[in-house]
């Protein structure tokens, strides 16, 4: 039998850093390391191709850094490999899966990206295990698109479609899927999917991918998440003016329009008259909507059945491109579109 190839894109992160028991700073043999520790518990049964067209600690992850990777997994021979594992550090790990998710939708073999939420070299990492369940996952399927790979503590390795993938747990760092529905989980090398309602069949991530979008980047974008008390008369754009802004509303799709300074309503008429975009997001076109919600000003832009993530990087792409900042919402290139059930 053939050996399987997989080409593996180094770009650091605490998958590829040491510590000096205070301090987690990038390592320059991280790489053979996971490779190594891979190959002991493993055996020689795949074969390795490396890259590394950036190494970075992903909170310091710029747009620059992030063409480099593109420009690196467009130029990898999709015909030479079995699938793509990209490295990556877990604190912007959401934001960069759910980019590549829209630019390599349409990818033929799988790209996997792979994390760490401690050093190779802390008995707590959980980057081998990462990294071997996406050898697992591209060894025992056929199907293209993009993917992250991530162990919580104590669980077996998920295999969660990249546009589905939502901000970690707070402090722990712990990974999930949107509506807790991962695409898959790795069990003794096996994968087992997750026959959800709310999620796409094998089938359909065989056949079903659609264009992806081409890379282009804006990053002044103003995220605001929704907290109780939250002051939106503090936000000021006399100085610089952002293209747009995302404000996150609650798990209930809500946000406050009452009152005068926490007031959203009268922030959204501020930012009309500044000539600003207003989206916010996450809101369920199925869902039941709150009667706070039901006098939102009509600049407002719903991202209906995006994630917060996959809502910044559609903006930032599409702004990127000189579109309007909603211009790729009614996609699902990437089945990035919730099925939000019914209750």
């Amino acid at each position: 039998m053939k050996k399987k190839k997989i080409c593996v894109i180094f770009t650091g992160g605490t998958i590829g850093s040491d510590s000096d028991g205070s301090t987690v700073s990038l390592s320059g043999g991280s790489k053979k390391m996971l490779l190594e520790k891979y190959r002991a518990a493993e055996g020689d049964k795949i074969s390795f191709d490396e890259l590394a067209p950036i190494n970075i600690l992903s909170e310091n992850v710029q747009p620059t850094d992030l063409e480099k990777l593109y420009e690196c997994v467009k130029g990898v021979d999709a015909e030479q490999y079995d699938g793509i594992i990209i490295t990556h550090g877990t604190d912007t790990l959401c934001i960069t899966v759910n980019l590549f998710s829209l630019l390599f939708c349409d990818s033929a073999v799988p790209i996997v990206f792979v994390s760490s939420l401690y050093p190779l070299t802390d008995s707590r990492n959980n980057g081998v295990k990462n990294f071997t369940g996406a050898v697992d996952f591209i060894e025992n399927t056929d199907i293209g698109g993009v993917y992250c790979a991530f162990a919580n503590d104590g669980e077996n390795c998920k295999i969660h479609l990249g546009s589905r993938l939502v901000y970690p747990d707070e402090i722990n760092g712990f990974y999930h899927s949107a509506l807790g529905a991962h695409i898959a989980e790795m069990e003794n090398g096996k994968v087992k999917f997750n026959y959800s309602p709310v999620l796409p069949s094998p089938e359909m991530l065989k056949t079903g991918y659609g264009t992806h979008v081409p890379f282009a980047l804006c990053d002044d974008v103003l995220l605001i998440t929704m907290r109780s008390l939250l002051n939106f008369a503090v936000y000021d754009f006399s100085v610089q003016k952002p293209k747009a802004v995302i404000v996150e509303l609650s798990h209930s799709g809500t946000v406050c329009t009452q009152g005068t300074a926490l007031n959203f309503t009268n922030f959204a008429a501020y930012c009309k008259k500044c000539g600003v975009p207003v989206i916010i997001a996450p809101v369920m076109s199925r869902a039941r909507v709150y009667a706070s919600m039901s006098d939102i000003p009509s600049n407002v832009i719903y991202a209906y059945d995006n994630t917060v993530e996959m809502t910044i990087a559609k903006v930032m792409c599409a702004l990127g491109a000189r579109l309007e900042p909603d211009a790729y919402f009614g996609g699902n290139s990437a089945f990035e579109k919730i099925p939000y059930p019914l209750k």
